[in-house]
Order: structure tokens, then sequence, then C-alpha cells
């Protein structure tokens, strides 16, 4: 059995519906999602945490009952009598997205407030799941207190997991998200990073430099999407590169990126195989943008990823 914590933030969702100018509500955040898919995705042994801090009130009530539903698992969630759960609502153009956030007064902001709150969570597990996201949200010191507890998890045989997720609006400015990214990346086993962020805001000319900058970090093992290009992974004595199928019907790519990593994780730990771990995610991936918001049902006999030729 593996049991996984995924740090971060859930949020109420407002996702378009067909009749213009009404949206349907609904639960979502970067690291849910890669939580709720990687439920889907693994076997009933293996267990899936989610840690965060929601409110009192009856609409966090309902998150953690919708998390509770899916299988996840909520024990260590922290309760706070002076705030709720932010919300956001999608817009789209072309399948496209963009969101509104209100999300200032979150009460996962707070979730490290809880005095061994995090150790508690992760006592006993095997992977930690975290992302920028989870970095931008917290204030200074609780940055620096949940890099430290990652990295003691991890020198006790944890592995951490990142997706750097560049949001520059939650930063105050580049030089401060870029350098949390970087921070997050020395305590981190495996890094999942998008070429085109990380190209923008760390100035890196190929794929390959993406790769390299995050090994050098000290990272065993860096997966770099690229979108509907081609993926490329790295570990020691490995390189794979992989390029998906195009997707012909792309209505919605919220939680491209996080289902991507739930199925590259979930086929990636079933086996070890690295390619065959890139077919998972790619078609994981390529379902969820073919639907609209970010939590999708799926048709498990599609999403098995097919034999690799040799393996």
């Amino acid at each position: 059995m593996t049991r996984i914590v995924a740090i971060g933030e859930c949020m109420v969702e407002l996702a378009p519906c067909p009749t213009p100018d009404t949206y349907r509500a609904g639960f979502a955040g970067d690291t849910l999602n890669t939580a709720w898919y990687l439920r889907k995705m693994l076997a009933a042994e293996h267990e899936v945490a989610y840690f965060t801090a929601v409110g009192h009130d009856d609409m966090s009530q309902r998150m953690v009952a919708f998390l509770d539903a899916a299988g996840i698992v909520t024990a260590h969630i922290q309760r706070r009598h002076d705030s709720t759960v932010g919300l956001y609502m999608i817009s789209l153009n072309n399948g496209e997205r963009s969101f509104s956030y209100w999300r200032g007064q979150s009460a996962a902001r707070r979730m490290l407030d809880g005095e061994g709150a995090l150790q508690a969570a992760l006592a006993g597990a095997d992977m930690a799941y975290i992302s920028g996201i989870t970095l931008a949200i917290l204030p200074d010191c609780d940055r620096a207190r949940l890099l430290h507890g990652l990295q003691v998890f991890r020198d006790s045989g944890g592995k951490v997991v990142f997706d750097p997720n560049l949001r520059p609006r939650l930063w105050p400015d580049g030089a401060a998200m870029t350098g949390a990214v970087m921070q997050a990346a020395a305590v981190s086993d495996i890094c999942l990073p998008s070429y085109e962020d990380e190209a923008d805001w760390f100035g890196d000319a190929t794929p390959d430099a993406t790769a390299q900058r995050y090994r050098d970090a000290g990272v065993g093992l860096v997966v770099v999407k690229n979108g509907p290009g081609e993926i490329m992974v790295v570990a020691d004595g490995q390189r794979v590169t992989f390029a998906p199928e195009p997707v012909l019907d792309v209505v919605d790519t919220t939680a491209a990126g996080d289902s991507f990593n739930a199925g590259f994780l979930a086929s990636y730990l079933d086996d070890g195989d690295l390619e065959r771990a890139c077919v998972a995610a790619a078609r994981l991936a390529a379902h969820v943008i073919s639907h609209s918001g970010a939590l999708v049902a799926l048709d498990a006999p599609p999403l098995v990823p097919a034999p690799v030729a040799g393996a």
C-alpha cells in the first residue's frame, strides 16, 4: 500500500454551463484535482489523503463531505472559525480558460497554524504532493515551515512530488516566485514542470534546459510537460521522450496538467516504467480536456495504459 498526502487549497469552482451566463458549482484546486484523479486511477489498497484548512460553515462542510465521498482521507484537514473556503470562476474562450478568484481570506492560507498538524498528516505517508500554488498562498513563515517539514519527511524516507505550477498573480514579483520554486525543488524527488511557463519565467531555451535546472537542484526524476508537444522525462541514467496523440476536440483545458500528473504518478507507482507512465498521463489529460470542468468522470478501459513496444 502507498499512502499519498496532497497539500494545498481546495476551492469552490464555478464552471460555465451551456446556458449563457449560468454556472455549475463544484469543488476543485490544483493539488485537489491531482488527488481526486489519483484516487480514481490507483487500486483500492492505496490511500490518498488531503491536507488543507477549511471553515465550519456549510460550504466548508459540503467540501469535506465531497472529498470523503470521493474516497479521499480528510482526517487531518484543519478547521477554522475565522475563515471559509475560497472561490474561483472559469471563463472559456475556444477551450482556453481564464479565472477570476475570491480567495484573499481563504482558510487554506492558515493551514499550518496548527502546531504539529503537518507532521501528523505526513506520519506514515510514503509520498507528499505540493504545487507552486501551495507555496504561493502561504505566508513566508509558513512556507518556510512547510519546506522544512517536507525536508524532514524526505530525510525519513518519504518522497516529495512537486508541480511548480507558476502563477505570477499570486506572488509579489517574479523573483519571489522563482526563488520559492527552486527552494521547493531542493526538497523534492519528482518535479513536473510545464515548459512554456518555465521558459517565460526562468528563461529556459529548451525543455532539456528545464529538466537540467531541476536536476541540478537535486531532483531525481523530472517530467517536463509541453502542452500538446513532446513530453520529456529525465532521471538517473534515463531520458525518455513521448509525443502524445493530438486532441481534436478540446472543450476545456482546466486541470490538464493536474490530471496529467495523476496519470503519470499512478502508472509510475504501479510498475516504474517511465514511457508507460507518459502514455497514461497523456491519455488521462486528453480525456479531461475533452470535457468541461476540472473533475470529470472516467471511463476506466480507455484510460488503461497500452503496452509499450518492447516492454
